[in-house]
């Protein structure tokens, strides 16, 4: 290489170089005065916000200096308040103690005078009983008597309005719900009657008998009741406590005729198929009067004893029929009167119960119904429901008032049941004489055909005062001693004649 292009390279380096040092120190001069800037621009605001924190401290003082007197004048002023309220309440209290001595000087000063006037009193009496001759007991006893005599016909006419005004406001809404429950209701429920017999021909019977009676033998020990022959031609009556096995004998017997081949081998398994049929008839009656009515969930022991009702009558009415009559007028007159409707209908349904047992288990058939209901658990508002049905126990709830008047509805209606005439004249009677073994009764006569007795006293004994009681001793004396069925009304008659003859 040429030293000149040396050279000349030199020089231009070194020119390059001192041409960059020259930019670098004017770029570190303008930095310099950036950061200059920037700082004095950082202490201005620096200064400001420091002014500013000083302004507003101030502030915040004098806010605070402000607050605090303030609450320094509310505490006064509550201080003040209480200091007020404690003079009143020391005030009080001295007013207080004042009125004290002044109530318990009042109070000495009457208890000397009850004792003065007790004193008068007492000489008032003694100069009285001086004056009458009599005692404190003997006047009290003569002006007793007086005032009895004076208001006995007041307190009768009282008593006699009060009720016929009891009657008269409540006697409208019971025929109401009544006639109601009864036109929805009533039907054809009387009396099918049990069947005890059977037309068969003549020629049949020595076939039943058998020789030397063996198959009526076998008959009756296999059912387990009396087979009668010869109560009348033509008929066969069948005869047992139980209406359940009558009706088991009825089908058997049915069946061995129709069979034609009567033995004690083909007798046997008769009698266990009626024992079948009759078993059936019995669940198929249950479920039926069940579902009719609308009571469901009861225990088998109890649909058991409800289904052998419909081979049990009383007085030529069904008993199956009369409970679910029952049953569906408890649930009008339970709706009406705000009753429980689900234990009125089903109490009612179950409540002649105990006459599917009577010939096995001694007592009356309401109190049965009640053990065999609490048995099984039927609870106790159904229970006393259904045993209350009769007059021997005290209906205590609304659903057992509801099962005695619905009983007394289907039992006493016209046609339902029936009664021989010699059973209607000695109930007749015997509702006479309980009505002349009361004292002061001249005359009693049963009318209504038993719905009613006419009892007619002796004026001179009977007051009209007593003759209210008399009518409800007598009523309650037929109700503990008979049993008849519906209500009977007690008519209680005192008449007093004056007869004089102008001559």
């Amino acid at each position: 290489m040429e030293p000149i292009t040396i050279l000349l390279a030199l020089a231009g380096a070194s020119f390059g170089y001192a041409g960059s040092q020259y930019v670098s120190k004017q770029k570190a001069s303008s930095a310099d005065q950036k950061s200059a800037d920037k700082l004095a621009l950082a202490k201005k605001e620096a200064e400001e916000l420091k002014l500013k924190a000083k302004e507003e401290v101030i502030e915040l003082k004098e806010r605070a200096q402000s607050d605090i007197s303030t609450e320094q004048k509310e505490l006064k002023e509550s201080q003040r308040r209480i200091i007020d309220r404690e003079n009143n309440i020391d005030k009080k209290f001295e007013d207080l103690d004042t009125r004290n001595n002044d109530l318990r000087k009042n109070e000495e000063d009457l208890i000397t005078l009850k004792e003065e006037i007790k004193q008068i009193k007492l000489r008032q009496q003694d100069k009285l009983q001086g004056i009458a001759k009599l005692t404190k007991q003997e006047a009290e006893a003569q002006l007793i008597d007086t005032v009895q005599k004076d208001v006995s016909k007041d307190l009768t006419d009282l008593v006699s309005k009060l009720q016929k005004e009891a009657v008269r406001n409540a006697e409208g809404l019971a025929q109401e719900v009544i006639l109601s429950a009864m036109e929805r209701i009533a039907g054809d429920v009387t009396a099918e009657r049990t069947i005890t017999s059977l037309k068969i021909d003549d020629s049949v019977k020595g076939r039943i008998i058998g020789k030397e009676g063996r198959n009526i033998q076998a008959l009756q020990k296999e059912l387990g009741v009396d087979i009668l022959m010869d109560e009348a031609p033509g008929t066969v009556v069948i005869s047992s406590f139980d209406p359940v096995r009558r009706q088991v004998a009825r089908v058997a017997l049915e069946n061995l005729i129709k069979d034609g081949r009567i033995h004690p081998g083909k007798i046997e398994e008769i009698v266990q198929k009626a024992h079948k049929v009759i078993e059936k008839e019995i669940d198929q009656a249950a479920e039926d009067a069940c579902r009719e009515v609308g009571v469901s969930g009861l225990p088998d022991q109890i649909m058991h004893h409800l289904g052998e009702l419909k081979f049990r009558t009383s007085y030529g009415q069904n008993v199956l029929k009369h409970s679910t009559e029952m049953a569906h007028i408890a649930t009008i007159i339970a709706e009406e009167v705000g009753a429980d409707v689900r234990v009125s209908k089903t109490a009612a349904l179950l409540h002649d119960l105990g006459k599917a047992l009577t010939h096995k288990i001694e007592g009356k058939h309401h109190h049965i119904s009640g053990d065999l209901l609490r048995k099984y658990g039927m609870g106790e508002e159904i229970s006393h429901a259904a045993e209350a049905h009769h007059e021997d126990i005290d209906a205590t709830t609304p659903e057992a008032m509801v099962v005695r008047v619905v009983d007394s509805l289907s039992a006493a209606r016209p046609g339902a049941r029936n009664i021989s005439s010699e059973n209607f004249s000695q109930r007749m009677s015997e509702l006479e004489n309980t009505a002349k073994n009361f004292k002061g009764v001249d005359k009693a006569y049963a009318i209504s055909a038993g719905r009613e007795v006419r009892i007619i006293v002796e004026s001179k004994i009977i007051d009209d005062f007593t003759a209210i009681k008399l009518a409800k001793e007598i009523a309650h004396k037929i109700e503990s001693t008979m049993s008849y069925p519906g209500t009977i009304k007690v008519n209680v008659l005192r008449e007093t004649r004056a007869v004089e003859y102008a001559k």
